[in-house]
């Protein structure tokens, strides 16, 4: 069975809507947003979604996190607390604002900073902390908030794969200062690129827009080139996709979680399986199904589990990314800006703690076991049932020993 795939149309759902939304803005002749009105009008029905009274659309999920941090700006040298697991387009727009990151450990399962993790990296120096809700799993906001709110320490929310998860009743986004999205292909909704902040205060959204339109003060009484700024600006084109999805959102959100309550519950006695679980409060949106695989249990673990339902047509991803965040070359060789290690030379003393996997044993323990399973809203019973036969079939080959599977 071939699967669908959200990289083309088998797993997206683009179609009328989308192409008469298009078909306006074609008919237009207006491309760009400071005249358009679909960018607009997306803003407004995303904020009015969140319940939020500011939206600002960008050009991608990574220009919505600088966007956020801009919106924050803190002082080169600063540090923002972030995931070591984690796409790194969430973690260069803190060096790209002159702040550095400071990784706090995950929790091994979920691969989500926790409250514990967080306040053991808090600084003097900590400006601002980045909490990224991985594969849809929302992290403990309200713990973490508990931590930071005290010192007055903001929190942005990174939400590119968390679309309708929430913690408390509460959606991811709107717990934290800043809620930032992204609509690249893979997300829950797309227009193949494209990013969305949004936020309650009123002095951070003009600053998020001030910073996506080279920072020209539109509609101000004497409008000027205000600071530092770039051009992160949505296209109509974007806009008018993205506002079609957005109309599709729920529906697709309640598929995705449809459809991997039935895989977990065929997967419920699977030995040496951790099975994907929200914290009590907290509910899934499930962009990705995201097994932990114990390698005592199963020989070779993550790798020779995913191997193996690979080789049936289940195109998954053992350890999501390849390396924790500092491992990369960008951190081991601090090359940013020429040779000057900017804005690391602003702190030449050695990371406390350092960049060492000994010291993040969460992260190492749960990228080590993790395989991604792909994951969309075209997924029917029948896939959710071949891939639950896959792996069962796997684990029947690999398995050191038979034992309930865990589902925490």
């Amino acid at each position: 069975m071939q699967l669908p795939s959200d990289a083309d149309r088998s797993g997206r759902e683009l179609g009328a809507e989308e192409l008469e939304l298009l078909r306006e803005v074609i008919e237009s002749g207006i491309l760009n947003c400071t005249r358009g009105t679909q960018v607009a009008a997306l803003e407004a029905e995303f904020a009015a979604r969140y319940g939020v009274p500011y939206c600002r659309a960008v050009c991608s999920g990574s220009a919505a996190i600088h966007a956020a941090i801009a919106a924050i700006d803190p002082e080169p040298g600063d540090e923002v607390i972030t995931s070591p697991v984690t796409d790194m387009g969430a973690i260069t727009p803190i060096l790209y604002q002159q702040a550095i990151p400071v990784f706090a450990d995950v929790d091994p399962v979920s691969l989500n900073v926790t409250p514990e993790t967080v306040a053991a990296r808090i600084t003097p120096r900590t400006r601002a902390v980045v909490v990224t809700h991985l594969f849809g799993n929302p992290c403990d906001v309200p713990g973490i908030l508990r931590v930071t709110a005290p010192r007055g320490i903001p929190v942005i929310e990174d939400c590119a794969q968390a679309y309708l998860a929430s913690f408390g009743g509460r959606l991811a986004g709107v717990m934290g200062a800043i809620g930032a999205f992204s609509l690249q292909q893979g997300k829950h909704i797309t227009a193949g690129e494209g990013g969305l902040v949004i936020t309650s205060d009123a002095a951070r959204a003009r600053r998020v827009r001030l910073f996506s339109d080279k920072a020209w003060g539109y509609g101000d009484p004497a409008p000027d080139h205000y600071f530092l700024a770039l051009n992160c600006r949505m296209t109509e084109l974007q806009g008018a996709v993205a506002r079609a999805q957005l109309r599709k959102l729920d529906a697709f959100v309640e598929r995705r979680r449809r459809s991997a309550a039935q895989l977990s519950h065929l997967l419920a006695e699977l030995p040496g399986i951790t099975l994907p679980a929200a914290a009590p409060g907290a509910v899934h949106s499930f962009w990705r199904y995201c097994l932990s695989v114990d390698p005592e249990a199963i020989r070779g673990g993550a790798e020779a589990l995913g191997a193996a339902i690979a080789a049936e047509g289940i195109r998954c991803q053992p350890r999501y990314i390849r390396k924790l965040a500092f491992e990369c070359e960008l951190f081991v060789r601090q090359h940013t800006y020429g040779n000057s290690r900017w804005p690391f030379s602003l702190r030449p003393e050695t990371p406390n703690p350092p960049w060492d996997r000994r010291f993040y044993p969460g992260a190492a323990r749960g990228l080590d076991r993790i395989l991604v399973l792909p994951w969309n809203e075209k997924y029917t019973a029948e896939h959710v049932e071949f891939i639950a036969s896959a792996l069962k079939r796997a684990v029947g080959k690999l398995a050191v020993c038979q034992r309930p599977v865990s589902t925490r």
